[in-house]
């Protein structure tokens, strides 16, 4: 359950504000079906994540525990101060409408989401657990959580949430992960 709730509130803070988010907008404000969008979504982070999950785990039974234990702890720390900085300018890619409101949404989100902060958390959070299915529910549910209330209550949710203290709170979230998977944490890597 740890693996399931560490996912869920980690990548639900990482994605406020996150460049995901604003497509989520996006896409709200271009098709009418909101449901399919949220189910694009769904699809595409489900996909994305149990990839990033099966490598996760993989690299923690490849890679020999003391020097995970420093690549996790490190990389934690890494994402961390990455929060920090805004996501690049740029908006979504046009040429994905044309599929509709599913299959747009399921494209962008799924190559939105490659490199992104949350899916390296992913990885991470799978190797720090070793647990496929914990950490897949739980980062894909952090990211619907964080996804839908952009999908049907739009714009005017997200200028209620203040982004910089958002990132701060998941900047110190996955600091403390690191600091606590390189302490041992009580969990362990082997």
């Amino acid at each position: 359950m740890e693996a399931f709730f560490s996912s869920a509130l980690g990548v639900a803070i990482a994605e406020i504000g996150d460049k995901t988010q604003l497509l989520a907008l996006f896409l709200a404000a271009r098709f009418a079906r909101k449901n399919t969008i949220a189910a694009g979504i769904f699809t595409a982070t489900l996909l994305n994540h149990a990839v990033s999950a099966v490598f996760g785990v993989w690299l923690a039974q490849t890679v020999p525990p003391e020097v995970m234990k420093w690549i996790v702890g490190l990389s934690f720390i890494a994402v961390g101060l990455w929060l920090l900085l805004p996501d690049p300018p740029g908006g979504p890619d046009n040429r994905w409408l044309k599929y509709g409101a599913f299959g747009a949404t399921a494209a962008l989100f799924f190559l939105a989401e490659i490199g992104d902060k949350t899916q390296i958390a992913t990885v991470l959070l799978a190797a720090r657990y070793q647990e496929m299915f914990g950490v897949v529910a739980g980062s894909t549910l952090g990211l619907m959580l964080a996804s839908l209330p952009a999908v049907y209550l739009g714009e005017t949710l997200m200028k209620k949430i203040p982004p910089k203290a958002v990132r701060l709170s998941a900047c110190a979230l996955f600091c403390i992960l690191g600091a606590a998977t390189l302490a041992g944490g009580g969990i362990s890597l082997q």
